[in-house]
C-alpha cells in the first residue's frame, strides 16, 4: 500500500489536484471534508487515530490524502511521500480571489493570514516534504508528476485502476 500526502498553503491547488487524481481513478481523501479534523484550542488538527486507521486500510493502489494541519508531521512516517504543492504569492492571491469552491481567502484578513502562512508555515512544510511541486503550470503536468511520484514510491507500474 502506498499513501501520498498532498500538503501546502491555501490556493496552491491541493483540492484541484486531488479531484484530477480521482478522475484518473485514484483513491483520494480530502481531510478538509468529513470527520478527519478536530479543533483544539482554536487550532484545526487531524484526529490522528482516524487518519491512522485510514492509512491502515488495505488497498491495491495509491491513496492520495490532502491536508495541511499543525499535527500532520506525527504521521509523516506513514506516507510513502509528502508532497508540498506551492505557487508564487501573486498566483495564490489570484486563485483565492477567483475560486468558487471555497470562500476562504476572500477577505483582506484571510489574505493577510495566507501571506503570513506563506512566510512562516510553508518553510516548515518544505522541510518535511520529500517532494515539492510548483503548481504554476498546467494541471495535467502536475498530476502527471504526482503519478510519477506514486510509481517511484510504490516501485511498480502505474497503479490507477483501469477503466
Amino acid at each position: 500500500m502506498t499513501a501520498i500526502l498532498l500538503t501546502g498553503m491555501s490556493g496552491t491547488g491541493k483540492s484541484t489536484a486531488l479531484a484530477a487524481l480521482a478522475d484518473r481513478g485514484y483513491e483520494c481523501v480530502d481531510t478538509d471534508e468529513g470527520d478527519w479534523i478536530e479543533v483544539v484550542d482554536g487550532e484545526p488538527l487531524w484526529r490522528i487515530e482516524a487518519v491512522d486507521a485510514l492509512l491502515e486500510h488495505p488497498r491495491t493502489g495509491t491513496l492520495f490524502v490532502q491536508g495541511t494541519v499543525a499535527n500532520q508531521g506525527e504521521l509523516y512516517d506513514r506516507f510513502a511521500a509528502v508532497v508540498l504543492l506551492t505557487a508564487p504569492k501573486d498566483v495564490i492571491l489570484q486563485r483565492l480571489a477567483t475560486r468558487t469552491t471555497n470562500d476562504f481567502g476572500k477577505t483582506p484578513e484571510e489574505r493577510e493570514r495566507v501571506l503570513d502562512d506563506l512566510e512562516h508555515v510553508e518553510p516548515l512544510l518544505r522541510r518535511g516534504a520529500s517532494h515539492v511541486i510548483d503548481t504554476d503550470r498546467p494541471l495535467a503536468d502536475i498530476v502527471d508528476e504526482l503519478e510519477r511520484i506514486s510509481r517511484e514510491t510504490s516501485g511498480s507500474a502505474p497503479d490507477a485502476p483501469a477503466e
